[in-house]
Order: C-alpha cells, then sequence, then structure tokens
C-alpha cells in the first residue's frame, strides 16, 4: 500500500534518527510474508506503522498527538530510544500499549524478541490486531486485549514495560506476576523519578536508571530497571 505523501516524506528525518540511535534504517525486519505493508526493511516498515496509525487515528482517536511528524518522534524515535536494553531478551509485555507504543517499534527493531501487546481497550485492540496483520508481526507478536492484572500468564516474560501507565509501584501492582525469575521491569519516564523509586514496594529494587537521548526531543526522558529483590 503506498505511504500518504506527508509520511513518505518523513523517511529522511527517520533515517537520521535510526542511525543516532545507532539502528540500521535498512535493517531486515522479521516478518511473516506475505504482508500489505510493502517493504521489508527497518525505515518503511515504521513508515507503514506510522501510516496506519495516522489513518485510524483520524476515526478512533488512538492518540492525542495528531501531527505526522510530532508523531514520528515522540512515539516512533521515543519508542526506540530504548531498544538497547531489550536486545537479547527473549520476551516482553508492553502493559497498557495504546496504540503499540514502544511494543510494536521495539518489535520491529528487534529481531528474536517475542512482544505480548496488552490493552483493555477495545477500539485500541483492535488497530494492534490490523497493525500486527498488516506488519507481518504474528506469531511473534500477540495482542492481549486485557487488563496486565488479569493477564494469566505467571512468570512468562523476560521483562515488562509501560510508557504511561502508572508509578513504578503500580506497574509493579498489576504487572509484576508476569515477570520470570529475574525479569525486570523496564519503566519508561520523563525526569529521573527519586519519589516512585522511594515508594517501591518492599522486594523489589532499582538495578540500573538510563538517560536516554531521543533525536529531535528536547525534554528529559529515564529508563529505570527494576527487578526482584
Amino acid at each position: 500500500m503506498p505511504l500518504p505523501p506527508d509520511i513518505a516524506g518523513l523517511r529522511p528525518e527517520l533515517e537520521a534518527g535510526l542511525l543516532a540511535l545507532g539502528l540500521d534504517p535498512q535493517a531486515t525486519v522479521e516478518r511473516t510474508p506475505p504482508t500489505e505493508a510493502g517493504e521489508d526493511r527497518l525505515a518503511g516498515a515504521l513508515l507503514a506503522y506510522l501510516a496506519l496509525l495516522q489513518r485510524w487515528n483520524a476515526t478512533y482517536n488512538l492518540t492525542a498527538i495528531r501531527g505526522p511528524r510530532e508523531m514520528l518522534v515522540k512515539h516512533l524515535l521515543d519508542s526506540l530510544a530504548m531498544q538497547p536494553h531489550v536486545r537479547g531478551l527473549v520476551s516482553l509485555a508492553d502493559l497498557g500499549t495504546g496504540p503499540g507504543l514502544p511494543g510494536l517499534p521495539l518489535a520491529l527493531a528487534t529481531p528474536g524478541l517475542a512482544v505480548a501487546l496488552v490493552e483493555s481497550n477495545g477500539k485500541k485492540a483492535r488497530f494492534l490486531r490490523e497493525c500486527v496483520r498488516q506488519l507481518g508481526l504474528a506469531p511473534r507478536v500477540r495482542v492481549l486485549e486485557s487488563r496486565a492484572e488479569a493477564v494469566a500468564e505467571p512468570g512468562a516474560f523476560a521483562a515488562i514495560t509501560a510508557r504511561a501507565l502508572d508509578r513504578l509501584a503500580g506497574i509493579l501492582a498489576v504487572g509484576g506476576h508476569l515477570l520470570a525469575p529475574g525479569g525486570r521491569l523496564l519503566a519508561m519516564k520523563g525526569q529521573h523519578p527519586a519519589e516512585e523509586i522511594a515508594e517501591l514496594p518492599a522486594g523489589w529494587r532499582v538495578v540500573g536508571s538510563h538517560p536516554l537521548a531521543v533525536p529531535g526531543l528536547a525534554g528529559e526522558r529515564h529508563l529505570v530497571e527494576v527487578a526482584r529483590a
């Protein structure tokens, strides 16, 4: 399916952003052919996802961000800034993923990573299933239309993540049961969340905190890693 001109025109900025993040825009995406999205390279697959998000957002209000360039920076590149920290993982559950962030971009950019997109909102879950179909990501990427606390897969994931779901303690309360032994919460935050870290329940500890540089984004971003004590 041809990309809309306003999406296709973002390719140079996307490719520059991927290179700044240490990602190859021409890397082959692990997909199940045939696919309707067309391209099998990372930049093309990400633009195809962005086109789907723009089209569905016009009707279903999946995200408050409307402009394609703003989506590129605040959704795609922001999500991919944490990609170095999921390399080598076998499985990831993205809790409250909304329109698939950060789970879908991470799945496209990380061969071998199995991703469960956990989303209770019906219209967002329908969008996610269409993305998985058009982008050729099944069965490596699954959509779980459920609240995180109701996902009955205890200990099934090497990591869980959440981009805008809750404070650290809240994420662990609803999703901590999904972590395998030695598993980690990879929580995306703005400023370093010192207050949230102080609120961590007994039995959990911070094992890493990493400032993230997002191309085109001036604000602070941090990735906080939490594991069982």
